[in-house]
């Protein structure tokens, strides 16, 4: 591994995009097969009937897509244009990725000097990359390149079909909480001085005129930007046991199909949701990941340090940021007297915050809407349809919020996140007012667009 972060910046670039291009394939292999109607189109996919024999050339990426233009007439013209940009995208974007994450060591460089500009009052000079070491930036790079391909794959099917699939969302998930477990350090880095030394991070290097206080770099845990507490310690701490399972069981409860039928009154519905739950939770293949999974919260609970440091921050982070959308669903559909949201999008989000952690999964609350607002009146005045897939638009708030991590997490935001009570408060406001928002929307778009008689 140390072989590798010696090798020439141009070397370690062009291993990036190829590996971009192979995932580039990985996403549309999965666009294509994990869809509820899946399509032959992928050259790792099943041939179609009526095609002419692939070749094993047809499974290069992006030079492949050259040969598969003799489908055309079972695909339609130009069926070939979308994938082979997505693989294009892969390469180039994950290089740029790298050089800004890893080589220009963004996340933690822009921290460091607006710490220092606060600190002296005028704007740093002489700090310049690399202020830490390569493995930190490394392994924030490979979380990201994996939630990336996982979004990009969501993020079309749902443009395709209006539907994320579990396929995609469930596997992504437990991989986030597993990453967050083994290496801890990869999520996203948070620079600050501490009171006491972080249980994991290093001193950032600073050039000897900023003096000796020691600045750490750390993973943004559960706590900051406040010093992790004692009390979410692992065993023999039994409140952060009970709080890891909580969570962990909320996202199983979410895996579970729950139909209201309230026909029968409020009482006999839960009941029915009791029982369907109860069901699916005590059969395979949800029984078997609930319990196991439950075991193995426990078993890094008991073992302690940096690993359940890790393992509690991505299940609060998977809780609060899928929660938030499905209050928002709960909210819409109340307001809108249907379903405002699919529960694909709740899943998404619980996916998304087991790699960023709750801090993002609230910034990523407050990003996404800007861009699903502005689509929504275009195709609302178009086609008069306000009908849009909103997974899209949380996967790109979630690539802004990562790639872009010190701009949101300024040290004026940070204040915020120092008082829990304070994000409580403004989410539960921006729930209400997002219900008289869609309620006012409804009576304006029936009185605009009234339905046929």
């Amino acid at each position: 591994m140390l072989q590798l972060f010696a090798l020439p910046l141009p070397m370690r670039l062009l291993m990036v995009f190829l590996i971009g291009l192979v995932l580039g394939a990985l996403v549309n292999w999965a666009i294509y097969r994990l869809a509820w109607y899946p399509r032959e189109i992928s050259p790792w996919g099943p041939r179609p009937e009526g095609a002419p024999s692939r070749k094993r050339t047809d499974r290069i990426p992006v030079l492949g897509w050259g040969g598969l233009r003799r489908e055309h007439s079972l695909h339609g013209r130009g069926f070939w244009i979308r994938p082979l940009a997505i693989e294009l995208a892969m390469g180039a974007g994950l290089a740029w990725l790298y050089w800004w994450e890893v080589d220009q060591q963004w996340l933690v460089h822009q921290q460091l000097v607006e710490l220092l500009k606060l600190a002296t009052g005028s704007m740093p000079v002489g700090v310049a990359a690399p202020v830490v070491s390569d493995w930190m930036p490394h392994a924030t790079f490979f979380n990201h390149v994996v939630l990336i391909t996982l979004m990009a794959a969501a993020s079309f099917i749902d443009i395709d079909e209006k539907i994320i699939p579990d396929e995609i969302t469930v596997p992504g998930t437990l991989f986030g909480l597993l990453l967050a477990t083994l290496l801890p350090i990869s999520l996203l880095p948070h620079v600050g001085v501490p009171t006491v030394a972080p249980i994991l991070g290093e001193t950032v290097v600073l050039p000897l005129e900023f003096g000796n206080v020691p600045i750490y770099a750390e993973p943004t845990t559960l706590a900051t930007p406040n010093d992790w507490p004692s009390n979410l310690d692992g065993a023999p701490r039994w409140g952060s046991l009970l709080i890891g399972q909580a969570c962990w069981w909320l996202w199983c409860f979410a895996l579970t199909p729950r139909i209201w039928r309230g026909r029968h009154g409020t009482c006999r519905a839960l009941s029915l949701i009791a029982r369907r739950v109860v069901r699916e939770l005590t059969r395979p293949p949800l029984a078997v990941i609930a319990w196991l999974g439950s075991l193995a919260v426990a078993g890094v609970w008991w073992w302690g340090g940096p690993a359940w440091m890790g393992l509690l921050t991505a299940l609060v982070g998977m809780a609060v940021s899928g929660g938030m959308i499905w209050i928002v669903r709960i909210v819409g559909t109340a307001a809108l007297k249907r379903e405002a949201m699919g529960f694909g999008d709740v899943t998404l989000m619980m996916m998304v915050g087991t790699f960023l952690g709750w801090q993002a999964g609230v910034i990523i609350f407050f990003v996404a809407p800007f861009a699903g607002l502005v689509v929504g009146i275009f195709q609302l005045l178009l086609r008069r349809d306000d009908v849009i897939p909103y997974g899209p638009f949380l996967c790109l708030g979630a690539l802004v919020v990562a790639i872009r991590w010190p701009d949101f997490w300024s040290v004026r935001i940070q204040d915020v996140f120092l008082h829990g009570w304070l994000i409580a408060a403004v989410l539960i406001a921006s729930f209400a007012l997002l219900g008289i928002m869609l309620a006012i929307w409804q009576m304006i778009k029936v009185r605009l667009f009234p339905p046929p008689k």
